[in-house]
């Protein structure tokens, strides 16, 4: 009994470090998945998810394994997208992030900032990959 405890601890523990290895959140930032659907086009789902940002706070370089929808809910937001000089958004402001370009985000503004985020990607694929 004793070895099953510690093997389901270990699992849980092992599930969790996996989970957070896929997605780690920078302090200051928050993400909710709202929606995850497969498409009909094989191979491709769509994730929509609310990232909220402290004054100042940042998410560093990464990419996704397809392209990525963005929609600033309140704020403002400074995107860098690899090879493109910075643009700062306000609410009601969108930005198109194609598939594989690296890019961060940053809270340029004095409050909270929130974008929401729909993702079309390869199923499968982690979600994050951050720059090397």
């Amino acid at each position: 009994m004793r070895t099953s405890y510690f093997a389901a601890i270990a699992l849980a523990l092992g599930s969790t470090l996996a989970l957070s290895a896929q997605a780690p959140r920078p302090p200051g930032s928050t993400r909710t998945d709202l929606q995850r659907h497969d498409l009909s086009i094989p191979g491709r789902e769509t994730i929509q998810a609310r990232i909220d940002f402290a004054p100042g706070a940042s998410f560093p370089a990464h990419r996704h394994p397809g392209e990525e929808i963005i929609y600033v809910l309140e704020g403002r937001l400074e995107y860098q997208l690899q090879g493109q000089a910075a643009v700062t958004l306000a609410a009601g402001e969108v930005l198109f992030v194609p598939a594989g370009v690296y890019h961060s985000a940053r809270n340029v503004g004095t409050g909270q900032g929130s974008e929401l985020a729909t993702y079309v990607l390869e199923k499968g694929r982690p979600l994050v990959e951050f720059a090397p």
